[in-house]
């Protein structure tokens, strides 16, 4: 059944529009440039798909982290060498280049499963939403608001570094030196 809009099209219509369905193309025909379109196309996706990309890597480097740190440790406890003789088969080096490895694979595999959750899915593309809608100041704005915040840190630095000298030479003529 056709929708009220697609009833109010005239059939010249529907011939000079390439694409009547209204959806995005599946492929890209040859000679079309839609590379400088494309963040455009993908919206807020890329900012989830980013988020989630940090976090991957952050996970990553946690996990490699405290692997390296568990391992190292239990060597140097006697009964578990004693208990696992595998911990000291690796030199240090080879134990942190295992632990990054596993720690990638850790890191990834714990994103994985919280991007394909719908819930927190649906709730990541829910913030990136409202991210796009809000209106952000124009760079010129937010670079005389950033001048305007450094000069007066300076101003207040300067102004208390004068204070302390003061009173630390005050300080000195009271008590002596």
């Amino acid at each position: 059944m056709a929708s009220d809009s697609d009833d109010t099209k005239t059939l010249e219509d529907k011939e000079a529009d390439p694409n009547p369905s209204g959806q995005a193309p599946l492929a890209v025909e040859e000679g079309d440039d839609d590379v400088g379109r494309l963040p455009a196309v993908l919206g807020v996706d890329r900012y989830v798909h980013a988020a989630f990309f940090i976090a991957a890597l952050i996970a990553s480097y946690l996990a490699a982290q405290i692997l390296g740190l568990i391992w190292n440790t239990l060597t140097g406890f006697p009964e578990a060498v004693r208990a696992v003789p595998l911990l000291l088969e690796y030199s240090e080096d080879e134990r942190g280049t295992i632990c990054l490895v596993i720690g990638a694979v850790v890191g990834v595999l714990s994103v994985l499963r919280y991007y394909r959750r719908p819930s927190i899915k649906g709730w990541a593309f829910g913030v990136a939403q409202e991210l796009g809608r809000v209106t952000w100041p124009a760079r010129d704005t937010v670079t005389n608001g950033t001048l305007v915040v450094i000069v007066a840190s300076l101003i207040a630095t300067i102004y208390v570094t004068l204070l302390d000298r003061f009173w630390g030479y005050l300080t000195n003529l009271v008590y002596g030196a």
